[in-house]
């Protein structure tokens, strides 16, 4: 599997492809994105979008990412995640170098606790939980 960053010239093209992994992603997620504020945010180039492709360029999976920075280090936040992006060594490997090769120092994301669980085995460890109320 190959984890890549769509060039923002191809996110139009290679959005329908993408959508649904969004989606799934979007299904467990607290409701601070809609789907079309997340293509928003990357066909803007605020966001990048990644996809996890085989030899065919079939789509497996697709992620989205940001970047801000903090005092002592600069975040590469995964904001969704969905299908088979993160299945492997290998692949947990290329999210990182994407993250690294936009000056991220440290790989963040938000999630529940089966995958937070589940990305244990790649050294994420849980900072804190969030929890909001609207005002």
């Amino acid at each position: 599997m190959k984890i890549q960053t769509v060039p923002l010239e191809w996110v139009n093209v290679t959005w329908a492809a993408a959508e649904p992994f969004i989606v799934s992603a979007l299904e467990h997620s607290s409701g601070d994105y809609t789907l079309a504020h997340v293509q928003s945010l990357v066909t803007s180039g605020q966001w990048l979008l990644i996809v996890a492709s085989d030899d065919e360029n079939k789509i497996h999976g697709a992620a989205t990412m940001f970047f801000y920075n903090r005092p002592t280090a600069r975040v590469a936040f995964v904001s969704t995640i969905g299908g088979r992006l993160i299945s492997s060594d290998e692949t947990f490997a290329q999210l990182k170098a994407i993250a690294a090769q936009n000056g991220a120092t440290v790989l963040e994301g938000a999630a529940r606790a089966a995958v937070a669980r589940l990305w244990s085995r790649y050294g994420f460890k849980e900072k804190s939980i969030l929890v909001g109320v609207k005002l």
